[in-house]
């Protein structure tokens, strides 16, 4: 399933940038409750900053990552503070022939070259039975919570918010969250893309790759870029 691949052979740091930011956003706990956790509205690509178009394909793709406090309170669990950035996935087709997302690759490419799959929540569930059996002190809230109450709580965001769609018809856009582990890399989105490839029209025909960088995300919202 597209939103599901299986696992990538990254292996994050031990101690890495997101625990280094984890102490700048406990204002957003473990276990969120100040949002319904609704998928946001789903608008056209060509609406967000980091997009790219093929007007020859009538195809239109953009990425958003949420990795700001007010974004994360979507999310039932603070899946930044353990290494994981969600990145919303938006697909316009403005085309008359329906586009096949069955045999779709869609990597996180970080500025290092590493090529990164979505995680699946098992990946999530492992890394957070991972830090709650660290006899190391935490800085976040709410972190010892029973494991079975956020196993249940990622399950659900997962069902309501990750990329799902197979297929993107004709005159429609699809959107939903992939998960990227980037544990271990300082500044993640600094010079990092998503790229998708086997993407393919209904006849078979598969359309040229989509790479779209971070960087453009990070100037429209003012990062700093060094």
């Amino acid at each position: 399933m597209i939103c599901r691949p299986l696992p990538h052979p990254f292996r994050p740091g031990r101690i890495g940038w997101v625990q280094l930011i984890a102490v700048a956003i406990l204002a957003v706990p473990l276990l969120s409750a100040a949002s319904d956790h609704k998928p946001p509205a789903i608008v056209a690509a060509t609406d967000f900053p980091a997009v790219e178009v093929h007007p020859a394909e009538q195809l239109a793709i953009a990425v958003e990552p949420y990795d700001t406090p007010s974004r994360l309170k979507l999310f039932r669990v603070n899946y930044l503070a353990h290494g994981f950035m969600p990145v919303r996935l938006i697909i316009t087709n403005t085309g008359s022939q329906a586009i096949s997302l069955k045999d779709a690759r869609i990597l996180f490419v970080t500025a290092a070259g590493d090529r990164l799959q979505a995680a699946e929540p098992r990946d999530i569930e492992r890394r957070m039975v991972h830090i709650r059996a660290s006899s190391m002190p935490s800085p976040i809230p709410g972190l010892h919570l029973p494991h079975k109450d956020v196993a249940r709580e990622i399950e659900r965001d997962f069902d309501t918010l990750e990329f799902q769609a197979l297929v993107v018809k004709p005159h429609s856009t699809e959107a939903g969250f992939l998960f990227y582990d980037v544990d271990g890399i300082h500044h993640p989105l600094q010079g990092s893309a998503i790229n998708l490839h086997a993407l393919r029209f209904a006849d078979g025909k598969e359309l040229f790759y989509f790479e779209i960088p971070f960087d453009k995300y990070l100037a429209s919202h003012g990062h700093q870029m060094n």
